[in-house]
């Protein structure tokens, strides 16, 4: 049992959840662990509160705490899949997070992570995630090597989502809320049909859920 907050293991999580480095990231919970234990990662420290250490040490980035803390190596695909989504410069790690998991559930292919976005291995978006960072980790690639069709997602641009006619593999691409996709020009843009009288925009996680889903339904009525 570690009672002493000097404890070596206790020191490299604290460091972690202030800032990862050297290729780990900390998972808080017992349902992050167990996602983890589900998809054969083995974690490098995993501390449970009262059987390992005394609970009060136990570091936590969790305003109410936790009972299980576990460190990993981080882990990066490749780009691969017929439905694939692609992030540039959304800088929210709760989003990105999110869109693991929206990828997780409704593409074949990973979460792509382009250049000046969040840390998706960052404790929020580790939380965001609900465990599919461990089931489909994320890729990383620059946007000119991003094969076959790219979709450029922006309001009011190009046809609407479901008219588009796209040969796979497809990669959705989205920016950040406030600015969009700049600085890339992908194969075809398209957009979301929004009521006339609702907001302007989706937050970024809404609209990649909801285009991959209707890529989704497109194929299987294609």
């Amino acid at each position: 049992m570690i009672t002493s907050k000097d404890n070596s293991q206790l020191k490299t999580i604290r460091k972690l959840l202030a800032k990862r480095r050297d290729g780990l990231f900390v998972a808080e919970g017992e349902d992050l662990v167990d996602a983890a234990a589900q998809n054969g990662w083995e974690p490098r420290i995993l501390l449970r509160a009262g059987e390992d250490v005394e609970p009060d040490l136990l570091p936590s980035s969790l305003g109410s705490g936790t009972r299980v803390v576990g460190v990993y190596e981080e882990r990066w695909a490749e780009p691969h899949g017929d439905l694939r989504v692609y992030l540039h410069g959304v800088h929210d790690p709760g989003n990105v997070g999110a869109v693991i998991r929206s990828a997780h559930a409704l593409a074949d292919g990973p979460m792509i992570l382009g250049p000046d976005c969040a840390d998706p291995y960052s404790p929020k978006a580790v939380r965001a995630s609900m465990g599919s960072i461990f089931a489909r980790p994320p890729a990383k690639a620059r946007f000119e090597e991003l094969p076959g069709t790219t979709v450029g997602l922006q309001r009011a641009k190009g046809v609407a989502l479901h008219e588009l006619q796209a040969e796979p593999p497809v990669t959705l691409c989205l920016g950040s809320e406030r600015h969009g996709l700049t600085g890339v020009e992908p194969t075809a843009w398209a957009h979301i049909p929004l009521r006339a009288d609702g907001p302007d925009s989706l937050n970024v996680a809404m609209a990649a859920t909801v285009a991959l889903y209707e890529r989704n339904r497109m194929a299987r009525h294609a």
